[in-house]
């Protein structure tokens, strides 16, 4: 098999701007600033992540301040100095970017860790997150928050 070689691009406006906005996004999850996170996010939100009853933090949401207050409830549940999150390849193409990496944590009422690789797709349209989509290891979670 053979690759040819392909010519570098630069990346269009629409896929500048997308990158700045997911950065703006990963910063204020970093920084627990909820308010930056209710700014970014869509007055609508294309929101998935496989509901699981079992993880306290893990539900529908849809609007701004629903999405946003994932990473609220995510703290309320689990401990943050045990909190990670790496991110391995960030790939964007116009409005899409996806994220790949691990993350990890510890459930604070069992003790329990979980941990796995993630996939996150968002879509970001005037300046705004309207896709959240992601997959991560749902049953290390389930399990971590087992008593």
């Amino acid at each position: 098999m053979t690759v040819k070689p392909t010519a570098v691009t630069t990346a269009s406006p629409v896929a500048v701007a997308t990158r700045a906005v997911v950065q703006e996004f990963l910063a204020a999850r970093l920084a627990g600033d909820t308010g930056r996170l209710i700014e970014l996010f869509a007055e609508e939100v294309d929101w998935l992540l496989a509901e699981n009853p079992t993880v306290p933090w893990i539900h529908p949401r849809s609007t701004a301040v629903e999405c946003a207050g994932q990473f609220t409830e995510l703290m309320e549940h689990t401990v943050p100095e045990d909190a990670r999150a790496s991110v391995d390849t960030f790939l964007v193409d116009g409005n899409d970017a996806v994220l790949m990496g691990h993350l990890s944590g510890t459930v604070r009422a069992t003790g329990k860790s979980f941990a796995g690789p993630f996939a996150l797709r968002l879509t970001v349209e005037d300046g705004r997150i309207t896709r959240h989509h992601l997959y991560e290891n749902s049953l290390s979670t389930a399990d971590a928050c087992a008593p």
